[in-house]
């Protein structure tokens, strides 16, 4: 099996204690690799590296610094295909699924932020005959990427690509449930020639390695992706020291479905946005509000797509389901299953965990569940559940809907499908949600900002936001 390494100045080295921890693959419920077991005492060395390192990076003009983004970019596509087969090993999504989406997004990262930071102006504000006064904006220092398990290479480059190109250096922290591609992604640097100590990688626990970057003086900031409790942990702790903070929690997004729609392309891509990854994106639409007139025909396609869904072992190219990321979360999704059916729900589709032959005999696989029945405000339909489970719920008028969708914590992500450009428009105003997409699901541009409301989050990364969120302003008046 692979031994990992932590990512520190510039070298693969191995945890202070000597001490590791196994990573399983969720395919087979089976140890693939080891990864460093690290604690406050690696963190403290990584954090030094980056304080050592801060100096020269962020005075180095930012066509540089884009350059080595844009070579990381380039082999991280190069090695597309080794990357992809590691995050299924990893994560047990199904290897195309990585191959198409997680690996090209990761690239696309420090593709994205490599030029985005020569194109990052101040601002200038002239008052006449008095004074010219302009803002600058400088690098926060050295600050913290965290990120979860569900997307791995993908969110962790999402977080590190901004804050190196705002001349940030970073200790970062991948889940150590799906490390692989994160300790990939430490060689890709050294050969990159990325400088010693501007981007140092710990793995571990949050327990040890999270906590002890949260509370470390020396780190300015906190970009941080996962669950809400752990979010409320982190403020609590990162508050009273003043670090800035970036937190994208959970969600329970809402998908409205009018009458109008193109039934066909919503229930595709509604499909999609049920199940792709298992279920677990935050960005998943796991309640589905149909208009009524069109309810029942919508119910029977989806239905007929749901059975189409083939849950199998994520090195088959015909897999369209893989392997929720361990036995734990499994059972938590299976335990929403048999609520579910005591707040009265009625099982459409799945609700089984699936036992595979062969290699993937002890792998964790359950079937796409679908419910109907379930009223609004049960907890079903207000708890993140982050598995291939969805309600579907009829309802007669758009204002019934709208506080429907609103009716959770939650204030991630929502979808629209109709044709109708006024009621696209004036729907998407209406909803507490940071995210809306109309007729579409998961499109993404660099440029735009990214985030939730409410319990799913403060700040915004993507495009411009991100590199904002990474530096502080500084107002110049000279005087005339």
């Amino acid at each position: 099996m692979i031994q990992l390494q932590n990512y520190i100045n510039g070298r693969l080295v191995p945890p202070s204690a000597g001490c590791y921890l196994p990573t399983l693959e969720p395919a087979t419920g089976q140890p693939h690799a080891y990864l460093p077991d690290s604690d406050a005492a690696d963190v403290a060395l990584a954090v030094q590296a980056a304080e050592e390192a801060l100096p020269a990076w962020r005075t180095r003009p930012a066509e540089e610094r884009g350059r080595l983004l844009v070579r990381i970019a380039e082999l991280i596509e190069r090695d597309q295909d080794r990357l992809a087969a590691a995050e299924s090993q990893d994560n047990g999504k199904p290897v195309h699924l990585a191959r198409t989406v997680d690996i090209p997004r990761a690239a696309s990262n420090f593709a994205f932020f490599g030029t985005a930071a020569q194109h990052f102006s101040s601002e200038t504000h002239f008052q006449e005959g008095i004074a010219l006064n302009y803002t600058v904006r400088h690098p926060l220092g050295v600050v913290a990427c965290i990120t979860p398990w569900n997307l791995p290479l993908y969110l962790f480059t999402w977080k590190i690509a901004p804050a190196l190109a705002a001349g940030c250096c970073v200790v970062a922290k991948p889940s150590e449930v799906t490390p692989y591609t994160a300790f990939l992604l430490s060689e890709l640097c050294q050969e990159a020639g990325l400088p010693p100590g501007v981007l140092n990688i710990v793995h571990g626990t949050g327990a040890k390695v999270g906590q002890a970057l949260v509370e470390h003086p020396a780190v300015k900031a906190i970009s941080f992706t996962g669950g809400t409790k752990t979010g409320e942990h982190i403020a609590r702790t990162a508050a009273p020291l003043f670090k800035k903070l970036s937190l994208e929690l959970g969600g329970k997004n809402p998908n409205l479905v009018f009458a109008d729609c193109n039934l066909e392309e919503a229930v595709s891509t509604s499909l999609r946005s049920s199940f792709t990854n298992q279920g677990q994106i935050c960005l998943c639409g796991s309640r589905i509000f149909i208009e009524r007139p069109i309810y029942e025909a919508f119910k029977q396609a989806f239905l007929q797509g749901v059975a189409a869904l083939t849950v199998g072992d994520p090195q088959d190219p015909a897999s369209q389901q893989g392997a929720l990321v361990n036995e734990a979360h499994l059972q938590k999704v299976l335990g929403y299953v048999a609520l579910a059916h005591e707040e009265g729900g009625r099982l459409l589709a799945g609700g089984q965990r699936v036992y595979l032959p062969g290699r993937c005999a002890s792998g964790y696989f359950m079937q796409p569940t679908v419910f109907e029945s379930l009223p609004p405000n049960c907890r079903v339909n207000r708890e993140e559940i982050f598995g291939p489970v969805v309600t579907l719920t009829p309802f007669d008028s758009e204002a019934e809907v709208i506080q429907w969708a609103n009716g959770t914590e939650y204030g991630l992500a929502a979808t629209i499908w109709t044709t109708d450009l006024k009621r696209a428009h004036r729907v998407a105003h209406a909803l507490h949600s940071g995210i809306v997409w109309v007729n579409a699901w998961l499109h993404r541009d660099l440029r735009t900002p990214f985030g939730g409301m409410k319990s799913s989050g403060v700040g915004r990364e993507g495009g411009l936001e991100a590199l904002r969120f990474f530096t502080e302003p500084q107002n110049v008046t000279i005087k005339l």
